[in-house]
């Protein structure tokens, strides 16, 4: 049997039980570190014994619900790669608009940034990488998930301050940006979440209390003790959640303008709280 036919077969199967047969050989050239024309002269030849095996048990992890990401240990991020395991979230292409936006509104130098709940430290390290004069604090209820994202702070050579706190339990100062993509999925709205998500990725960074509306509501209330005179606030948002988070926000900050900006898919996924 050739790769091709190989794939094939496994594949069927993948999208069978509802996950995306592109992660087979996501996963296989992400392992054996090759290149698309490599990967594509393979295809046609005879499948090595060792391959069969590693082709088995990647198949098996993703049948069974566990993300490629995790299989590889490394998620694509901004055009960094950032490693990722069971103890965060696998970072997705929506939070990367958020990152663009970010920067593409704030091409100053010297800024201040608090990203609460950095998960494995995407949006942090991302903005640390693009904007080495900024000083960028990164906090996370989660000690595993700080351990995480300390160690892809490390591999990606930036200098971020890492704060165990419970939304502001911990922090103290002004910054003239808080960022954040908390947990904000509803309880009741989990069986809209894929079962790679659902069984393998931390639920504390998934799911959040009062419709999923808990972190936003603390945040809201407390940032302006936090923030400075014309500080801003930047938030990734559920797409059902535009509307009732923009109106949390400008209830908390009424001199100030309250955005919701949609997602590539057209789905409303920021919230931006700063001054005409």
């Amino acid at each position: 049997m050739n790769y091709a036919q190989l794939f094939s077969s496994y594949e069927s199967k993948l999208e069978e039980v509802g996950e995306e047969p592109e992660s087979l050989s996501y996963t296989f050239r992400k392992l054996k570190h090759l290149n698309l024309t490599e990967f594509v002269l393979l295809l046609t030849k005879e499948v090595t014994a060792e391959d069969q095996v590693l082709l088995a048990e990647i198949f098996q992890q993703l049948f069974h619900h566990y993300p490629a990401q995790y299989i590889v240990g490394k998620a694509d991020f901004h055009g960094l790669e950032l490693m990722v395991d069971p103890r965060v979230l696998i970072p997705r292409p929506e939070t990367e608009e958020l990152v663009d936006l970010i920067l593409a509104e704030n091409p100053i130098e010297n800024l201040s940034v608090l990203d609460i709940g950095t998960g494995s430290g995407a949006i942090a390290i991302s903005l640390a990488h693009s904007k080495p004069s900024w000083k960028v604090a990164a906090s996370d209820v989660s000690p595993d998930a700080l351990a995480v994202a300390q160690e892809n702070a490390q591999h990606q050579q930036v200098q971020l301050t890492f704060l165990q706190s419970d939304v502001f339990q911990e922090v103290t100062g002004q910054y003239d940006m808080i960022v954040s993509n908390p947990p904000y999925i509803a309880r009741e709205d989990e069986a809209e979440v894929g079962l790679n998500v659902l069984h393998s990725e931390p639920s504390i960074a998934l799911f959040a209390a009062e419709d999923g509306l808990a972190i936003y509501r603390e945040i809201a209330e407390r940032a302006a003790n936090f923030l400075t005179d014309r500080g801003k606030i930047y938030l990734e948002i559920g797409y059902k959640q535009g509307k009732t988070v923009s109106e949390l926000f400008q209830t908390a900050f009424p001199d100030k303008r309250v955005r919701v900006l949609k997602d590539q898919f057209g789905q409303d996924r920021m919230v931006v709280v700063d001054h005409e």
